[in-house]
Formats: structure tokens, sequence, C-alpha cells
């Protein structure tokens, strides 16, 4: 977009976030601008619940845009995210159409399913996709927390000493494996507060919400992962 081929990232996101402060007093990029270099996802189908990484930490932003929407064209999955409808998403639909990456299933309102017509991922008000920022806030901005302190109210771990301010600074030092860390953490503990919030709606009763967490430990002992015995070890019984 600026002729900037053949300058090193870091000196690209050092000027394009110069440039942003000046404009706006924020050096938050527009979400155009933005990269991925990771995608997480939990998945709890049938009996089993998995959590993990999309590709391997070599893989490109191409290929993980690509996984994350043959996902939904494979599983048609309910998506939980938080802030997903103010973020996550719209990077995603961004990068999708800079890679030509197709996701039909993904963009059904009802033209070709029926069943999407009034339940679809596009509509704020729909529940296939649930953005749980937005839905606990009761749609208003002043409403609105941060995912590590709604985990941390309700006995959840929270970020454990990363967040999404300290990606950059990881991914410049080639911190990939710690950038998905990271990323999994998240997707664990937005799980989490989404078991909470079925409780709370009546989708499940105690004994549901008991067997759920005993799922989710159970998983990730079973994986035996530092960073996801980090998080068993700070999430008391």
């Amino acid at each position: 977009m600026w002729n900037l081929e053949g300058v090193p990232d870091e000196d690209v996101a050092s000027a394009m976030s110069f440039k942003q402060l000046q404009k706006t007093g924020s050096d938050f990029l527009p979400l155009h601008q933005h990269r991925i270099v990771a995608i997480s996802v939990a998945l709890r189908t049938g009996d089993s619940f998995r959590v993990w990484s999309l590709g391997d930490k070599d893989a490109g932003e191409a290929e993980l845009v690509r996984r994350f929407y043959d996902g939904i064209d494979r599983y048609t999955p309910d998506l939980v995210s938080w802030n997903g409808s103010g973020f996550d998403l719209p990077v995603l639909h961004y990068r999708a159409l800079r890679h030509g990456v197709q996701a039909a299933r993904y963009w059904e309102i009802g033209e070709h399913d029926r069943d999407f017509k009034w339940n679809n991922y596009q509509s704020r008000f729909h529940w296939r996709h649930i953005d749980l920022m937005d839905v606990l806030a009761g749609f208003q901005m002043r409403g609105r927390a941060s995912l590590d302190q709604t985990a941390v109210l309700l006995g959840f771990p929270g970020k454990l000493g990363m967040s999404g301010a300290k990606v950059w600074d990881k991914y410049i030092e080639g911190g990939i494996s710690e950038i998905r860390d990271y990323c999994e953490t998240d997707v664990l503990n937005t799980w989490l507060v989404y078991l909470r919030f079925e409780f709370m709606r009546g989708n499940l009763d105690a004994a549901d919400l008991k067997r759920e967490y005993s799922i989710v430990r159970d998983t990730l002992g079973e994986m035996n992962q530092p960073h996801l015995n980090e998080f068993l070890a700070a999430w008391p019984d």
C-alpha cells in the first residue's frame, strides 16, 4: 500500500505505527493493516474436547486463514469469541480477501441454506457466532470488559503474563511458538467463560458444568504441555 517492499518488517511497523499515532493519537493500526501469524481454536464435539493452533509454526498467513475457513465449511460450528466481531473476524475478512481464500459457508445468510436465514455468522444478534464480550455487555460499549479480567473474576487463570500488546515484540524475536501458546490459553479462557455463560442461560445444569470442566482438565492433563500445565496449575479445583 505504501511502496515499502524490501523494507524489514520491524521498520515497516515502526513507520506505520508512527503514521497512525500522528493521525489518531494511537499507534494501533487499522484492522485491514494487520497480519495474522497464529490462529488457535478449541473444538468441542461429541464427547471430545481439543485445543490446538492451526498449521505448524512455520505456516504462512494464507494457510492459516484457509484452514480456519475450511474448518467452518467442514463442521459448521457455533463460533465463540471475545471481541471477535470487533477485531478477529474483520481481520480475517481482509486477509482472506488478500489471499483469495473462499469461505462460502461462513458468508451464507440463507440464499442456499434456509437454516442460515435466521441464524448465521453475520448477524450480531444471532447465535451461530457468539461474541461473548459484546453479548455480556448488552451490546453497549460502556458495558464491555476484558477477557483477562472476566476470566479472573470467574476464577479462571486469565492471561498468565502474556497479552496481545506483547505479541509484536515476541514476533520480532522469532517467538511464534510462544505466541501460539498464548493464543491457546486465550482460547481456553474464552471457552471456560462460555461454559459459565451457558450455565447462566440454563443450557447447562450444575452437573453438566462440572462435567465440562472435567473434560477440559482431563484433556489438558493428557496433552501435558508446559503452557497448558501452567494454565491448569493456575486454575484451582
